[in-house]
Protein backbone atom coordinates (compact mmCIF):
# COMPACT_ATOMS: atom_id res chain seq x y z
CA UNK A 1 0.00 0.00 0.00
CA UNK A 2 1.43 3.38 -1.01
CA UNK A 3 0.90 6.27 1.36
CA UNK A 4 -0.71 9.40 -0.07
CA UNK A 5 1.82 11.88 -1.42
CA UNK A 6 4.73 9.39 -1.61
CA UNK A 7 5.21 9.72 -5.36
CA UNK A 8 5.05 13.50 -5.06
CA UNK A 9 7.78 13.46 -2.40
CA UNK A 10 9.97 11.28 -4.61
CA UNK A 11 9.50 13.69 -7.53
CA UNK A 12 10.31 16.68 -5.34
CA UNK A 13 13.66 15.25 -4.25
CA UNK A 14 14.77 13.91 -7.64
CA UNK A 15 13.68 10.28 -7.37
CA UNK A 16 15.21 9.68 -3.94
CA UNK A 17 13.58 9.55 -0.57
CA UNK A 18 14.53 11.96 2.17
CA UNK A 19 16.33 9.11 3.92
CA UNK A 20 18.48 8.48 0.80
CA UNK A 21 19.49 12.13 0.64
CA UNK A 22 20.29 12.14 4.36
CA UNK A 23 22.50 9.07 4.01
CA UNK A 24 24.31 10.59 1.02
CA UNK A 25 24.86 13.83 2.91
CA UNK A 26 26.31 11.99 5.91
CA UNK A 27 28.69 10.01 3.66
CA UNK A 28 29.84 13.17 1.86
CA UNK A 29 30.46 14.97 5.14
CA UNK A 30 32.45 12.03 6.50
CA UNK A 31 34.56 11.88 3.34
CA UNK A 32 35.20 15.62 3.53
CA UNK A 33 36.25 15.24 7.16
CA UNK A 34 38.65 12.40 6.32
CA UNK A 35 40.18 14.27 3.37
CA UNK A 36 40.56 17.43 5.44
CA UNK A 37 42.26 15.53 8.26
CA UNK A 38 44.78 14.19 5.73
CA UNK A 39 45.39 17.38 3.75
CA UNK A 40 45.49 19.91 6.58
CA UNK A 41 48.82 18.72 8.09
CA UNK A 42 50.40 19.03 4.64
CA UNK A 43 48.91 22.48 4.17
CA UNK A 44 50.06 23.57 7.63
CA UNK A 45 53.64 22.52 6.88
CA UNK A 46 53.53 24.53 3.66
CA UNK A 47 52.27 27.74 5.28
CA UNK A 48 54.50 27.27 8.34
CA UNK A 49 57.58 27.03 6.12
CA UNK A 50 57.06 30.61 4.89
CA UNK A 51 55.54 32.16 8.02
CA UNK A 52 57.00 34.01 11.00
CA UNK A 53 57.86 31.23 13.46
CA UNK A 54 56.86 33.35 16.44
CA UNK A 55 53.33 33.46 15.06
CA UNK A 56 53.45 29.72 14.25
CA UNK A 57 54.62 28.75 17.73
CA UNK A 58 51.96 30.89 19.39
CA UNK A 59 49.20 29.28 17.32
CA UNK A 60 48.31 32.33 15.25
CA UNK A 61 49.04 30.61 11.93
CA UNK A 62 46.27 28.17 11.11
CA UNK A 63 44.95 28.57 7.55
CA UNK A 64 46.97 31.28 5.81
CA UNK A 65 50.65 32.25 6.13
CA UNK A 66 51.51 35.30 8.22
CA UNK A 67 54.72 37.26 8.28
CA UNK A 68 55.76 35.67 4.99
CA UNK A 69 59.50 35.11 4.59
CA UNK A 70 61.48 33.00 2.17
CA UNK A 71 64.61 32.93 4.30
CA UNK A 72 64.17 29.27 5.18
CA UNK A 73 64.07 28.12 1.56
CA UNK A 74 66.97 30.43 0.70
CA UNK A 75 69.08 28.71 3.34
CA UNK A 76 67.94 25.25 2.26
CA UNK A 77 68.59 25.79 -1.44
CA UNK A 78 71.95 27.31 -0.62
CA UNK A 79 73.03 24.44 1.64
CA UNK A 80 75.40 22.02 -0.11
CA UNK A 81 74.33 19.24 2.26
CA UNK A 82 70.81 19.31 0.86
CA UNK A 83 71.97 19.01 -2.74
CA UNK A 84 74.47 16.27 -1.90
CA UNK A 85 71.76 14.34 -0.07
CA UNK A 86 69.34 14.89 -2.94
CA UNK A 87 71.86 13.61 -5.46
CA UNK A 88 72.68 10.53 -3.41
CA UNK A 89 69.04 9.71 -2.75
CA UNK A 90 68.11 10.10 -6.42
CA UNK A 91 70.92 7.74 -7.43
CA UNK A 92 70.01 5.16 -4.79
CA UNK A 93 66.31 5.41 -5.65
CA UNK A 94 66.60 5.20 -9.43
CA UNK A 95 69.23 2.44 -9.49
CA UNK A 96 67.60 0.55 -6.63
CA UNK A 97 64.10 0.65 -8.11
CA UNK A 98 65.39 -0.47 -11.52
CA UNK A 99 67.22 -3.40 -9.93
CA UNK A 100 64.18 -4.27 -7.83
CA UNK A 101 61.96 -4.54 -10.90
CA UNK A 102 64.60 -6.48 -12.83
CA UNK A 103 64.73 -9.04 -10.01
CA UNK A 104 61.12 -9.11 -8.82
CA UNK A 105 59.26 -9.40 -12.12
CA UNK A 106 61.20 -12.36 -13.61
CA UNK A 107 61.22 -14.15 -10.24
CA UNK A 108 57.46 -13.67 -9.85
CA UNK A 109 56.86 -14.89 -13.40
CA UNK A 110 58.94 -18.03 -12.84
CA UNK A 111 57.17 -18.79 -9.57
CA UNK A 112 53.79 -18.33 -11.24
CA UNK A 113 54.40 -21.01 -13.88
CA UNK A 114 52.56 -24.26 -12.98
CA UNK A 115 55.13 -26.37 -14.84
CA UNK A 116 57.91 -25.15 -12.52
CA UNK A 117 58.15 -28.18 -10.23
CA UNK A 118 59.86 -26.57 -7.22
CA UNK A 119 58.00 -23.27 -7.22
CA UNK A 120 56.00 -23.90 -4.02
CA UNK A 121 59.04 -25.00 -2.04
CA UNK A 122 61.05 -21.99 -3.22
CA UNK A 123 58.13 -19.68 -2.42
CA UNK A 124 58.07 -21.18 1.08
CA UNK A 125 61.74 -20.30 1.57
CA UNK A 126 61.05 -16.76 0.38
CA UNK A 127 58.11 -16.42 2.75
CA UNK A 128 60.14 -17.62 5.75
CA UNK A 129 62.50 -14.68 5.28
CA UNK A 130 59.59 -12.31 5.95
CA UNK A 131 59.40 -13.55 9.54
CA UNK A 132 62.91 -14.82 10.33
CA UNK A 133 66.20 -13.02 9.78
CA UNK A 134 69.71 -13.09 11.18
CA UNK A 135 69.52 -9.72 12.91
CA UNK A 136 71.51 -6.52 12.69
CA UNK A 137 74.93 -7.74 13.89
CA UNK A 138 75.16 -10.75 11.51
CA UNK A 139 73.97 -8.51 8.66
CA UNK A 140 76.63 -5.92 9.51
CA UNK A 141 79.38 -8.55 9.59
CA UNK A 142 78.17 -10.04 6.31
CA UNK A 143 78.10 -6.65 4.57
CA UNK A 144 81.60 -5.99 5.90
CA UNK A 145 82.92 -9.24 4.44
CA UNK A 146 81.25 -8.48 1.12
CA UNK A 147 82.76 -5.00 1.02
CA UNK A 148 79.40 -3.23 1.07
CA UNK A 149 80.06 -1.00 4.08
CA UNK A 150 80.36 2.70 3.27
CA UNK A 151 79.40 1.99 -0.34
CA UNK A 152 76.43 3.06 -2.44
CA UNK A 153 75.81 -0.63 -3.21
CA UNK A 154 74.60 -1.23 0.35
CA UNK A 155 71.48 0.78 -0.53
CA UNK A 156 70.77 -1.35 -3.59
CA UNK A 157 72.02 -4.94 -3.48
CA UNK A 158 70.73 -6.14 -0.06
CA UNK A 159 67.28 -4.71 -0.90
CA UNK A 160 67.07 -6.11 -4.42
CA UNK A 161 63.97 -8.17 -3.60
CA UNK A 162 61.00 -7.55 -1.34
CA UNK A 163 59.06 -10.77 -0.69
CA UNK A 164 55.75 -8.99 -0.20
CA UNK A 165 56.03 -7.37 -3.63
CA UNK A 166 57.11 -10.71 -5.09
CA UNK A 167 53.91 -12.33 -3.79
CA UNK A 168 51.76 -9.55 -5.26
CA UNK A 169 53.44 -9.82 -8.66
CA UNK A 170 53.21 -13.62 -8.68
CA UNK A 171 49.50 -13.47 -7.84
CA UNK A 172 48.99 -10.95 -10.64
CA UNK A 173 50.62 -13.24 -13.21
CA UNK A 174 48.60 -16.23 -12.01
CA UNK A 175 45.24 -14.47 -12.05
CA UNK A 176 45.51 -11.85 -14.82
CA UNK A 177 47.61 -13.34 -17.62
CA UNK A 178 45.53 -15.93 -19.50
CA UNK A 179 47.23 -19.29 -19.94
CA UNK A 180 45.88 -19.37 -23.49
CA UNK A 181 48.42 -16.69 -24.38
CA UNK A 182 51.25 -19.02 -23.39
CA UNK A 183 49.72 -21.89 -25.33
CA UNK A 184 49.44 -19.71 -28.43
CA UNK A 185 53.01 -18.49 -27.98
CA UNK A 186 54.28 -22.06 -27.72
CA UNK A 187 52.52 -22.97 -30.96
CA UNK A 188 54.34 -20.08 -32.65
CA UNK A 189 57.66 -21.28 -31.27
CA UNK A 190 58.05 -18.49 -28.70
CA UNK A 191 60.29 -19.35 -25.73
CA UNK A 192 59.82 -18.30 -22.12
CA UNK A 193 62.16 -15.31 -22.31
CA UNK A 194 60.52 -13.85 -25.40
CA UNK A 195 57.04 -14.62 -24.05
CA UNK A 196 57.87 -12.81 -20.81
CA UNK A 197 59.48 -9.73 -22.40
CA UNK A 198 57.18 -9.25 -25.39
CA UNK A 199 53.80 -10.48 -24.13
CA UNK A 200 53.66 -10.59 -20.32
CA UNK A 201 55.48 -7.34 -19.52
CA UNK A 202 53.37 -5.13 -21.86
CA UNK A 203 50.24 -6.54 -20.21
CA UNK A 204 51.57 -5.87 -16.71
CA UNK A 205 51.89 -2.08 -16.72
CA UNK A 206 49.49 -1.72 -13.78
CA UNK A 207 51.36 -4.04 -11.42
CA UNK A 208 54.73 -2.69 -12.56
CA UNK A 209 53.62 0.85 -11.72
CA UNK A 210 52.33 -0.19 -8.29
CA UNK A 211 55.36 -2.26 -7.29
CA UNK A 212 57.69 0.34 -8.78
CA UNK A 213 56.18 3.02 -6.57
CA UNK A 214 56.41 0.76 -3.53
CA UNK A 215 60.12 0.27 -4.17
CA UNK A 216 60.65 3.94 -4.98
CA UNK A 217 59.10 5.09 -1.70
CA UNK A 218 61.08 2.45 0.18
CA UNK A 219 64.39 3.70 -1.23
CA UNK A 220 63.48 7.38 -0.92
CA UNK A 221 62.59 7.04 2.76
CA UNK A 222 65.50 4.72 3.59
CA UNK A 223 67.01 6.17 6.74
CA UNK A 224 68.34 3.17 8.65
CA UNK A 225 70.80 2.00 5.98
CA UNK A 226 72.65 5.30 5.87
CA UNK A 227 72.65 5.58 9.66
CA UNK A 228 74.23 2.14 10.28
CA UNK A 229 76.29 1.24 7.23
CA UNK A 230 77.58 4.59 5.86
CA UNK A 231 80.44 6.49 7.48
CA UNK A 232 81.35 8.99 4.76
CA UNK A 233 79.03 11.98 5.02
CA UNK A 234 79.18 12.69 1.27
CA UNK A 235 77.47 9.33 0.66
CA UNK A 236 74.61 9.91 3.09
CA UNK A 237 71.04 10.05 1.71
CA UNK A 238 68.70 13.00 2.07
CA UNK A 239 66.97 11.49 5.10
CA UNK A 240 70.20 11.61 7.14
CA UNK A 241 70.72 15.23 6.11
CA UNK A 242 67.17 15.96 7.27
CA UNK A 243 67.95 14.27 10.59
CA UNK A 244 71.06 16.39 11.09
CA UNK A 245 69.12 19.58 10.42
CA UNK A 246 66.42 18.54 12.89
CA UNK A 247 69.08 17.77 15.51
CA UNK A 248 70.63 21.17 14.88
CA UNK A 249 67.22 22.72 15.40
CA UNK A 250 66.80 20.91 18.72
CA UNK A 251 70.24 22.04 19.82
CA UNK A 252 69.30 25.66 19.14
CA UNK A 253 66.04 25.33 21.02
CA UNK A 254 67.94 23.80 23.92
CA UNK A 255 70.23 26.81 24.10
CA UNK A 256 73.35 25.20 22.66
CA UNK A 257 73.95 28.22 20.47
CA UNK A 258 76.42 28.14 17.65
CA UNK A 259 78.29 25.04 18.86
CA UNK A 260 75.77 22.68 17.21
CA UNK A 261 73.86 25.05 15.03
CA UNK A 262 75.15 24.29 11.54
CA UNK A 263 74.93 28.00 10.75
CA UNK A 264 71.19 28.52 11.23
CA UNK A 265 69.76 31.20 13.46
CA UNK A 266 67.42 30.07 16.21
CA UNK A 267 64.56 32.22 14.97
CA UNK A 268 64.66 30.48 11.57
CA UNK A 269 65.34 26.93 12.79
CA UNK A 270 61.70 25.80 12.68
CA UNK A 271 61.14 27.52 9.34
CA UNK A 272 64.05 25.58 7.87
CA UNK A 273 62.73 22.37 9.44
CA UNK A 274 59.37 22.76 7.72
CA UNK A 275 61.07 23.71 4.47
CA UNK A 276 63.25 20.59 4.51
CA UNK A 277 60.15 18.44 4.97
CA UNK A 278 58.65 19.98 1.83
CA UNK A 279 61.85 19.65 -0.17
CA UNK A 280 62.29 16.00 0.82
CA UNK A 281 58.70 14.93 0.03
CA UNK A 282 58.07 17.05 -3.07
CA UNK A 283 59.29 14.47 -5.65
CA UNK A 284 56.94 11.79 -4.30
CA UNK A 285 54.01 14.21 -4.27
CA UNK A 286 54.75 15.06 -7.91
CA UNK A 287 55.12 11.45 -9.09
CA UNK A 288 52.19 9.89 -7.25
CA UNK A 289 49.28 11.52 -9.20
CA UNK A 290 50.60 10.17 -12.50
CA UNK A 291 50.46 6.53 -11.39
CA UNK A 292 47.56 6.72 -8.95
CA UNK A 293 45.19 5.34 -11.61
CA UNK A 294 47.10 2.05 -11.61
CA UNK A 295 46.75 1.43 -7.89
CA UNK A 296 43.24 0.03 -7.62
CA UNK A 297 43.68 -2.12 -10.71
CA UNK A 298 47.15 -3.38 -9.89
CA UNK A 299 46.72 -4.10 -6.20
CA UNK A 300 43.22 -5.57 -6.38
CA UNK A 301 43.99 -7.84 -9.32
CA UNK A 302 47.26 -8.93 -7.71
CA UNK A 303 45.42 -9.81 -4.50
CA UNK A 304 42.85 -12.22 -5.99
CA UNK A 305 45.04 -15.24 -5.30
CA UNK A 306 47.45 -15.77 -2.44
Amino acid sequence: MTLPGTHRVRRLVGGKTLGDWTADLVIVLLLILVVASILYPIWFIIIASVSDQTLVNTGRVTWIPKGVSGYGFQQILGDDRIWTGYKNTLIYTVVGTALNLLVTMPAAFALSRPEFKWRRLIMLFFTITMFVNGGLIPAYLLYKQLGLLDSWAVFVIPQALNVYNLIIARSFFESSIPEDLHDAAQIDGVGYFRYFTQIVIPLSSAIIAVIGLYYLVQHWNDFFTGLVYIRTYDKQPLQIVLRDILLSNQAFQGGSGSTAGAGYGQEFADQIKYGVIIVSTLPLLVIYPFIQKYFNKGVMIGAIKG
